[in-house]
């Protein structure tokens, strides 16, 4: 999905000119990629197995098309599909205007169970499943200044996470909805959200913003599962360590943190109080990532083109968290686009089926082994 600018609301002046002070334009702008690996050889070859299942679930519980949608994740039964929308076909205003639900539990046929969520949310992004069940929902944007005027109660929306049980009961909110700033206060346009299965501590990627915002916040806070701030990973850059929009996020079978770095190119793998263990730029742009029990990594690049990634397609690289290798190419949707389209939001369930979150095209993709 495009990165979108908006107005920035609850970061102290101070604190911003201390930011900008300290962080060059060409740190936190500039070019897609790193130094390192903008001269990385494009992968958009692999054996495909997988036969497209377009359109695979609908939205009947309000008999209403989809939103864009952004996340999709496996429930804890690992076989039953949870995914978000925003509610409105375009980029904004999502789901601003209206109260239908945007978070949807769909059965292994692609049957809606139940939505919830109605009224909370701007722009439901991210989506996680715990092992408990609950239903983690990241909300990426708050209302522009237009949006405010036009509604005043949408100043207490956006730019937070919201903890759900299964059946759509509010548990927890983290950040203040309706204001972008620092935790533990606040929250900064969360992308993704992802809990430690160890011992439940809260995993949260921040940001979305334009990367060419002076002020732009690249990182990932860290809660205990009680929702008590413990630390900060990372800031924005282009070194190892650092960010510039985590858009997605897992654990592996060795309990390491695995991040899709979207506007670096790469996905970084790092332990779980930050340190820098390894990057692969072979999983291009990606804008989520899944991993199965096999350590096998699912990445979606929904953005790759011409002028953002020359050379590199869309399209889904599949392959091992432990070497970085890739094995497998999906190709991206055909599609007016010259450069196709490719959902963001990826899940894989213990079948080996993949599921994608289709921003562009809408709904959600199903992929089945041939």
């Amino acid at each position: 999905m495009p990165k979108l600018a908006f107005i920035t609301y609850g970061l102290a002046a101070a604190a911003v000119s201390a930011f900008v002070a300290t962080t060059s334009l060409a740190q936190i702008g500039g070019p897609s990629g790193t130094p390192q690996n903008r001269g990385s050889a494009a992968v958009n070859s692999g054996g495909n197995p997988y036969r497209v299942v377009r359109d695979w679930a609908q939205i009947s519980s309000e008999k209403r098309p989809w939103g864009g949608s952004n996340g999709v994740a496996i429930d804890k039964d690992g076989k039953t599909v949870w995914a978000t929308d925003r509610c409105s076909p375009g980029t904004v205003p999502g789901c601003l205007d209206t109260n239908v639900n945007p978070v949807h539990h769909f059965d292994e046929n692609g049957k809606e169970i139940k939505s919830f969520g109605g009224g909370l949310f701007v722009w439901p992004h991210g989506v996680h499943v715990d092992k408990d069940g609950n239903v983690w929902v990241t909300d990426a944007r708050i209302p522009t200044a237009a949006e405010v005027m036009k509604d005043p109660s949408a100043a207490k929306k956006g730019s937070a996470v919201f903890k759900f049980s299964p059946d759509g009961k509010l548990l927890m909110t983290l950040g203040k909805p309706g204001m972008k700033g620092n935790p533990p206060e606040a929250l900064t346009e969360p992308t993704d959200v992802v809990t430690d299965p160890a011992n439940g501590d809260v995993y949260v990627a921040e940001s979305h913003t334009d990367v060419e915002d002076p002020a732009l916040v690249g990182r990932i806070s860290v809660f205990d599962k009680t929702g008590k701030f413990l630390r900060v990973i990372g800031k924005v850059g282009t070194g190892p360590g650092e960010f510039r929009t985590p858009h997605g996020m897992e654990f592996d079978s060795q309990g390491r943190l695995i991040v899709a770095d979207r506007h670096n190119h790469r996905v970084q793998v790092l332990t779980k109080d930050g340190k820098f263990i390894a990057e692969y730029p072979a999983f291009s742009r990606g804008s989520g990532l899944a991993i199965d029990k096999n350590d096998t990594i699912y990445v979606a690049d929904s953005e790759s083109n011409a002028m953002r990634h020359p050379g590199w397609q869309r399209g889904i690289r599949i392959g091992s968290v432990k070497d970085g290798k890739v094995t497998t190419f999906i190709p991206p949707h055909k599609t007016d686009d010259m450069d196709g389209a490719m959902g963001e939001g990826i899940a894989v369930d213990a079948a080996g089926n993949i599921y994608t979150a289709e921003a562009q095209l809408r709904g959600v993709t199903k992929y089945v082994k041939n």
